[in-house]
C-alpha cells in the first residue's frame, strides 16, 4: 500500500538512526485516525485495553488516565482507554504550536531585531534617533545584544543626538503567559515583540555575616551585565517567599530572609521585555564608548534606516530547542508569530490560541480547546484520541521526527534498560496533577506507533487553591506514579 511504513522499511530505518542518520525514518499516515478496532489489520496484535486498566489501576490512577495506541500507516487502534475525554494537554499542547508554526511561517523562517536610525550618521553623530526594534524572536540573548552594539560601533555610530527608544510591537503585550501562576516563576514570564534572555533576570545572592549581596544580572556563557530597570531587597517577613510589584517603572522584588542560603541564584521573570533588553543594550553600547540616553518606549512602529540587524536561527532549530526543553516563552511567541503571519492582526494570546485550536480542526480535522500556545494554562483541553489523530496526519511525522526528543526506556526501579527495546519520540507535559507524554514509537519488531498517554486529577488539582508552594504537597508522589505508569506502558508495548 502507497506511503505505509512497511516492517523491512522500518528496521532499515531504525538501523540507519542508530548509525547516526539524521532523515526522519516515520512514514507519512492517513489524515484521521480510525477508531476503534479491536485487532490491528496490518500487524494482527489484539487490542491492549484491559492491560492498560490494569497498569492504570495499578498505578493507584484509576480514572484519572486516558490513553491512546494507533499503529502508523494503518490507521489500527492498539489499545485505549478513556481516550476520549478531554484533558489539559500541558507541554504536549507544543506540538500542535509546532506544525502552526511551521505551517504559517515555513521551517525557513527567521526574526530579526534590529537597530533603526531615524536620521543620518555625520562624523559618527547620528542625526536622530536610535530605536531597537524587536521582531518577536523568542531566542535573543545577551551575547547577541552585544554583538549588535559592536556592529553598531562598526557602522561609524559614536553618539546619538537624539532619543534611544525600543519598539515591541510587532506581536501583543502580556504580562505573564499564566496569570494564576506564582510571580517567581520564571517559566510564566511576559511577552512582548522584543524579548531577551526568554525574558528571565538571573538573582544571585551571597551571605556576609548577618547582610546579603544581592545582583540582579542579564547573563551569558560570558558576560554578566546589570541590570538597572529591576531591584530586589531582602525582607524579614516569613511569608511570601518573594513578592513583586512595578513602581516608577522599575520592577521591585522582595524575598524573606528565610528563604535565602548562604549563596546561591535563580531565574526571575521580567514583566518589562521591552524596556529590559533596552536596558542591556544601552550598558552593552556604554562598553563599546556609545552612550545612549534612558530608553524610551515608541509607540508606532518605527521608520529609517537599518544600521544592524541580528537574524535568528531558522524556526526548525528554534522549534527543536523548544521541544527539548519545554520552553514556553518560545512557543507563545513562534505561538502568535503564526497567527500574526496568517491572520495580519492578533490582539492578545487568547485570541492566536483561538487562530491555533480553528486552523487544527481545518487542517487535520481534531477537535480541541487551546488558551495558549505553550500548555501552562490549565484550561486548555485534548484528548488522547484527538492528540494521536494529530500525530498520525498526513505528513506530521515527518515534520515532528526530526524536533522530538528520544525518551530513554527505564526498568521497573528508574534505571535506563541496558539494551532499548524500541525507539521513542515524545512530549512530555507536566502540571500540578497532569503528567503527559505523546509521540511515536518505533519497535525492534519494525512496528511504528502513535501514541498518547494522559493523567490528570483535576478534583486534586482544584483543590490546592491559592499556594505559595512552587511544588504543592503530594504532586511530586503524584506526577511519580503517572511516569511510572507511562514507562509501564511504554516497556508492554515495545514487545508488539
Amino acid at each position: 500500500m502507497a506511503g505505509m511504513l512497511t516492517r523491512r522499511a522500518a528496521l532499515a530505518g531504525l538501523l540507519a538512526t542508530a548509525a547516526g542518520a539524521a532523515a526522519p525514518v516515520w512514514a507519512d499516515a492517513p489524515l484521521r485516525s480510525i477508531r476503534p478496532r479491536a485487532r490491528d489489520p496490518v500487524y494482527g496484535a489484539p487490542a491492549l485495553g484491559p492491560d492498560i486498566a490494569q497498569a492504570v489501576a495499578a498505578a493507584g490512577l484509576a480514572g484519572k488516565v486516558g490513553v491512546m495506541l494507533e499503529g502508523l500507516g494503518t490507521g489500527g487502534t492498539l489499545g485505549s482507554l478513556d481516550p476520549d475525554t478531554a484533558r489539559p494537554p500541558a507541554s504536549v499542547a507544543k506540538t500542535v504550536t509546532t506544525l502552526y508554526a511551521l505551517d504559517a511561517l515555513g521551517a525557513a523562517a527567521r526574526f530579526a531585531t534590529t537597530l533603526i536610525a531615524t536620521g543620518p550618521v555625520e562624523g559618527g553623530v547620528l542625526q536622530g534617533d536610535l530605536i531597537l526594534a524587536g521582531g518577536g524572536d523568542p531566542t535573543l540573548n545577551t551575547d547577541d545584544l552585544a554583538a549588535m552594539a559592536a556592529d553598531l560601533k562598526a557602522a561609524g555610530v559614536r553618539q546619538v543626538r537624539g532619543r534611544f527608544g525600543y519598539w515591541e510591537g510587532a506581536l501583543p503585550a502580556r504580562a505573564a503567559i499564566d496569570d494564576g501562576q506564582l510571580p517567581q516563576l520564571s517559566y510564566n514570564p511576559a511577552l512582548s515583540g522584543l524579548n531577551l534572555n526568554f525574558n528571565r533576570v538571573y538573582f544571585s545572592w551571597n551571605r556576609s555575616g548577618s547582610r546579603f549581596a544581592l545582583t540582579l544580572d542579564a547573563r551569558s556563557d560570558r558576560l554578566r551585565p546589570q541590570v538597572n530597570m529591576a531591584r530586589i531587597d531582602v525582607v524579614d517577613a516569613g511569608w511570601p517567599p518573594y513578592t513583586y510589584r512595578q513602581e516608577g517603572g522599575v520592577e521591585r522584588w522582595t524575598i524573606a530572609r528565610a528563604s535565602l542560603s548562604n549563596s546561591g541564584g535563580r531565574w526571575l521573570p521580567v514583566r518589562e521585555p521591552g524596556a529590559y533588553a533596552a536596558d542591556v543594550f544601552r550598558t552593552l553600547a556604554h562598553a563599546q564608548g556609545i552612550t545612549l540616553g534612558a530608553p524610551v518606549s515608541m509607540r508606532n512602529r518605527p521608520q529609517g534606516t537599518a544600521l544592524v540587524t541580528h537574524q535568528s536561527a531558522p524556526l526548525t532549530q528554534i522549534l527543536h530547542d523548544m521541544l527539548k526543553y519545554s520552553t514556553n516563552v518560545t512557543a507563545e511567541l513562534v505561538g502568535l508569530s503564526a497567527s500574526v503571519a496568517r491572520n495580519g492582526r492578533i490582539g492578545s494570546t487568547e485570541e492566536s490560541a483561538a487562530a491555533m485550536t480553528a486552523w487544527l480542526a481545518s487542517a487535520l480535522g481534531v477537535s480541541a480547546h487551546f488558551v495558549d500556545h505553550s500548555g501552562l494554562g490549565a484550561a486548555s483541553r485534548i484528548s488522547p484520541s484527538g492528540m494521536v489523530a494529530v500525530l498520525s496526519g498526513q505528513g506530521v511525522a515527518d515534520k515532528l521526527t526530526p524536533l522530538l526528543k528520544p525518551i530513554t526506556l527505564l526498568d521497573e526501579r528508574g534505571r535506563a534498560l541496558s539494551q532499548q527495546p524500541a525507539r521513542v519520540l515524545a512530549k512530555t507535559g507536566t502540571l500540578n496533577y497532569v503528567s503527559n507524554l505523546a509521540g511515536y514509537m518505533q519497535t525492534s519488531r519494525g512496528k511504528s506507533m502513535a501514541f498518547a498517554i494522559f493523567s490528570a486529577d483535576m478534583q486534586a488539582r482544584a483543590a490546592l487553591g491559592e499556594s505559595d508552594n512552587e511544588v504543592p504537597p503530594g504532586v511530586r508522589s503524584w506526577t511519580g506514579r503517572a511516569r511510572r505508569l507511562e514507562q509501564t506502558l511504554l516497556r508492554g508495548w515495545s514487545a508488539l
